[in-house]
């Protein structure tokens, strides 16, 4: 559906039940959609759908960047790794949700979409959010965090980013048409999914 306003696609995900919390939907009223976008794209700005923004990848549907951001259940202060920032908006949404005390990290595979996503956050006066160019292998190995998202579709689970959890974090990522959510617990990877979901491949 294509709405008029934010506030309008807002409403519209939280009569479907994707968008559940305040703090959420907070984010979104924060980040808007339309900053993220192609300019020939405006009039769609408000689309619960996918748009492309170059380099054959799409900003994700917004209804499914609010179900994968109520998986992920990022709180004040964590460390998140976005992969697959692309123009920047994810980076942003868990920005605002991680707060000051926060830290959120973008990577990107595509060049022109580093800069557009590196020009598109500096807007938003957040220093505690950074993208950078991709590297060769998945995410940042070496490193742990609080929770990471994945915005592009994965053949196989890409068991290298279970390295990358911190006991207690979440990994939610597409794979195929599914979205799974991995939790890291003293004991082992829990894991649950979701069905019915469509994205761009996950490229590394």
């Amino acid at each position: 559906m294509n709405y008029e306003t934010n506030k309008e696609l807002i409403d519209g995900m939280k009569r479907s039940g994707v968008l559940r919390s305040e703090e959420i939907e907070k984010a979104f009223e924060t980040i808007d959609r339309k900053y993220f976008i192609p300019a020939e794209y405006g009039e769609y700005m408000y689309l619960d759908r996918p748009l492309p923004i170059g380099g054959g990848q799409t900003i994700s549907q917004p209804s499914t960047v609010a179900f994968m951001l109520e998986l992920l259940g990022v709180k004040k202060g964590d460390h998140v790794l976005d992969i697959g920032s692309g123009s920047g908006w994810t980076t942003g949404l868990l920005g605002n949700l991680v707060g000051e005390s926060g830290r959120v990290e973008g990577l990107e595979r595509v060049e022109r979409l580093v800069e557009i996503g590196k020009n598109n956050i500096a807007k938003l006066n957040m220093p505690h959010i950074s993208i950078e160019k991709a590297g060769d292998k998945l995410g940042i190995p070496g490193k742990t965090f609080d929770a990471i998202l994945v915005s592009a579709s994965a053949e196989e689970l890409p068991k290298e980013l279970f390295d990358q959890l911190n006991i207690g974090a979440s990994l939610v990522i597409p794979i195929r048409n599914s979205i799974f959510k991995f939790k890291k617990t003293p004991q082992g990877i829990e894991s649950k999914e979701y069905t019915g979901f469509a994205f761009v491949p996950l490229i590394y």
